[in-house]
């Protein structure tokens, strides 16, 4: 089968499209055969080596597809051949077929393009997971959400939005500032204009955000300390500007704060069913109606990978950047 691969290695990295040994589903598994994947930070990690997939999984890059069933596994009998669904996937994405467990999979809704639902899985599973199982967001909270322009910024101001959340969200231009204002954020804060913690504060009349969903790690740790209110969460999910940061422990033994980190790619698969399941339970409706959906940015072919990374790398894109396979 077709696959993307990597060659070279470090920064200098790059993607091809090769061959690869076409896989097999286990027990509890199945096998997709692949229509669309997309592209995540963590893809671009890993292509350089920095974030290895965890044991076991593919190491072809890939942490979401849409497709249809092609083969089934021992043990699974909800699913059908043929039918459509999207994955979130430990690896193995950037492929003609992946296999995954069961309990990792989604109906495509009716109506809707393998291209789009390649783009949910990951980003509005991330999402979910953080602001409302680990964050406790309930309705009225105050929300404060980094790259509101990215995958999963897109969804983040999307389920907020529907759990009558206020959402904060920063991103780095107007333009992009104004498409998350029409997307639902209540506030939209250009990063390179002004420093984002007191206006934060001054939107919350003082009193600060409830939770804070974070990418980007050392350098908005004060920051957020100060602008998290008594109680509040903050989450971890990735370190772009760094990982190395000093922190008053006063303040957070004080205002009762909570540091969480967070990854979703290394849960096991019963995990990962209970997330998924629990997803489509409060907002799978939502995800059937329309009510939610999906941004894509730009598709691209599966042999046009690298250039895909480079859109991401450089933040060109808002929403998502679908890579169409076949």
């Amino acid at each position: 089968m077709k696959a993307v691969q990597v060659e070279g290695k470090g920064k200098e990295a790059r993607l091809v499209l090769g061959e690869a040994p076409e896989p097999t589903p286990g027990p509890g598994e199945l096998r997709i055969r692949v229509h669309a994947t997309a592209v995540n930070r963590a893809d671009l990690l890993q292509r350089c080596g920095l974030y290895p997939p965890p044991p076991g999984a593919s190491e072809i890059l890939g942490l979401e597809c849409a497709g249809v069933v092609d083969a089934i596994g021992d043990g699974v009998s909800e699913l059908r051949s043929g039918a459509p669904v999207m994955a979130l996937l430990p690896g193995g994405g950037y492929a003609e077929q992946t296999v995954v467990h069961a309990g990792s999979i989604l109906p495509v809704p009716p109506g809707m393009s393998f291209e789009e639902a390649a783009a949910i899985p990951e980003v509005f599973l991330t999402a979910y997971l953080n602001l409302f199982e680990l964050g406790a967001t309930v309705e009225g909270a105050w929300a404060l959400v980094h790259g509101g322009g990215s995958g999963v910024g897109t969804a983040s101001i999307q389920l907020l939005q529907r759990a009558g959340v206020h959402v904060i969200v920063t991103a780095g231009s107007e333009e992009k500032c104004a498409r998350c204002r029409e997307l639902g954020a209540d506030v939209a804060l250009n990063y390179r204009e002004e420093p984002f913690a007191d206006r934060v504060l001054e939107q919350t009349n003082g009193r600060g955000v409830d939770v804070v969903l974070d990418s980007i790690g050392a350098p908005y740790l004060e920051p957020h300390l100060r602008c998290l209110r008594i109680g509040g969460r903050l989450i971890f999910i990735g370190l772009m500007g760094g990982a190395r940061a000093e922190v008053n422990l006063g303040s957070v033994l004080i205002r009762r704060l909570h540091l969480i980190g967070s990854t979703l790619r290394a849960r096991g698969p019963e995990e990962k069913a209970g997330i998924v399941a629990r997803f489509r339970a409060r907002f799978g409706e939502d995800l059937e109606n329309g009510v939610i959906r999906p941004i894509v940015d730009r598709v691209l072919p599966l042999e046009r990978a690298q250039e895909a990374h480079d859109v991401v790398e450089r933040s060109e894109h808002f929403g998502k950047v679908v890579l169409r396979v076949g």
